[in-house]
């Protein structure tokens, strides 16, 4: 056996990368130094280049702001008309599909089948009210999943209609309060036995048939995933694109992107090391890491973004600190008298380090985008706080909204205060 077919996770790295190279590798494996188009002059191609790149954009339904999937791309692309993100979703040939991969998230077509694992566990490992109601009422999923397939797209309350459900909900938890037709719909979307159709105006989901939503070439392997197990080949092909979308990570960062467990994900790197497509290499602060064979290893970056909460460069906390030694969380659902930086907080990105949460609101009666605070990091670089300036600006016209504003939250803090301040 060569040396290179016996690395595994726990070989020795011959190259050390500094934390410095580190994040400059993940920022451009991301995309955020690809050029941008013109403001409003993105096409599909700017938008796949993206996806390429990225390979998952996480959903979220708040939107204060906006609907987070959008971000990613205005990052990536400055303003751009969202219409083309909403037909690459819900219009063949579809570009783009709904599933459970980071969390929810919009994937490419070919991506579906390849999360077949998590759809064959959906009655094992699914949230409790969907593997409740196929333990209680198997014969309602039965009927939910026909009335899809003979009808959709449907949203839920359209099958809840058609079906003439009486819709008994929990009011003790506002976040959660699924009628029964809705926690069927729900599991079978898990399991993979229907699909998403897209979004309403509302962002309500509409299922559909499978074969409504698969591309006619993927259509086969939309339909036919028979056998008697997962394939550790898929496995692979989510690493792989792991891999390249981070362009260098750990064991954690490789299994986190699409939600998988360690022990799914080893023998996957062992078998990309192997083929030469990962490089084990040392990073400050990560006990291993790996570079992706074709990543991009700039000697300098400068970039000046916002970054969605729900971004893929800082979803996986531990990866942000090491790179960036910048502790960031999501304070949507912590009690506004213990939020620290805020509740919808955008970490802005200069130069390339992280170097400020932005707290923001969009204010669409007013017309304005608010600002409730900002928090700077030490040692703010000059000209960070006029290119913020710049970005929520440019934030506000791609939204429709006239200016930026301070909002009625906390005052700003570090440089912003002075001159510079939104």
């Amino acid at each position: 056996m060569t040396t290179a077919a016996a690395a595994g996770p726990e070989c020795r790295p011959a190259r050390r990368i500094s934390r410095e190279q580190a994040r400059r590798i993940a920022i451009a494996a991301q995309g955020l130094l690809d050029p941008q188009p013109e403001p409003f002059r993105a096409t599909t191609r700017h938008l796949q280049r993206v996806i390429d790149r990225v390979g998952v954009v996480q959903i979220d339904s708040v939107n204060v702001l906006v609907r987070s999937h959008y971000l990613p791309f205005f990052s990536r692309l400055g303003p751009y008309d969202t219409a083309l993100l909403d037909r690459a979703r819900d219009r063949a040939p579809r570009r783009l599909v709904e599933y459970w991969a980071h969390e929810a998230s919009l994937i490419p077509p070919q991506t579906w089948p390849l999360l077949d694992a998590r759809m064959r566990t959906a009655a094992e490992h699914a949230w409790g009210s969907m593997r409740r109601v196929l333990a209680e009422r198997p014969e309602l999923v039965g009927l939910v999943e026909e009335e899809v397939r003979r009808r959709g797209p449907l949203t839920a309350r359209e099958v809840e209609a058609g079906l003439e459900h009486d819709r008994t909900r929990r009011t003790d938890d506002w976040g959660w309060n699924w009628s029964e037709v809705k926690q069927a719909l729900e599991y079978l979307f898990w399991a993979g036995r229907i699909s998403c159709a897209g979004r309403t105006a509302q962002f309500e989901r509409r299922y559909a048939a499978l074969e409504v939503t698969a591309p006619p070439a993927l259509r086969a392997a939309w339909l036919d995933r028979a056998g008697p197990g997962a394939d550790p080949e898929r496995f692979l092909e989510l690493v792989r694109i792991a891999a390249r979308a981070h362009g260098i990570g750990s064991e954690r960062c490789l299994a986190d992107y699409f939600r998988l467990t360690r022990e799914q994900v080893r023998p996957a790197i062992q078998r990309l090391v192997a083929d030469g497509e990962l490089v084990p290499v040392s990073v400050p602060g990560w006990r291993q890491a790996w570079l992706h064979a074709a990543a991009r290893v700039p000697r300098r970056v400068h970039v000046e973004a916002l970054l969605s909460p729900f971004d893929s460069l800082v979803w996986q906390r531990h990866r942000v600190h090491v790179l960036w030694d910048f502790h960031y969380r999501i304070e949507i659902y912590t009690p506004r008298e213990r939020r620290v930086h805020g509740y919808y907080v955008l970490p802005f990105l200069f130069g390339d380090r992280l170097v400020a949460r932005c707290d923001l609101k969009a204010d669409r009666q007013r017309g304005v985008l608010r600002c409730h605070s900002v928090t700077w990091e030490p040692d703010v670089p000059v000209g960070a706080p006029a290119a913020l300036q710049r970005q929520l600006q440019s934030m506000a016209t791609w939204l429709g909204l006239e200016s930026v504003r301070p909002g009625a939250g906390p005052a700003p803090t570090g440089p912003a205060a002075g001159p510079g301040r939104p």
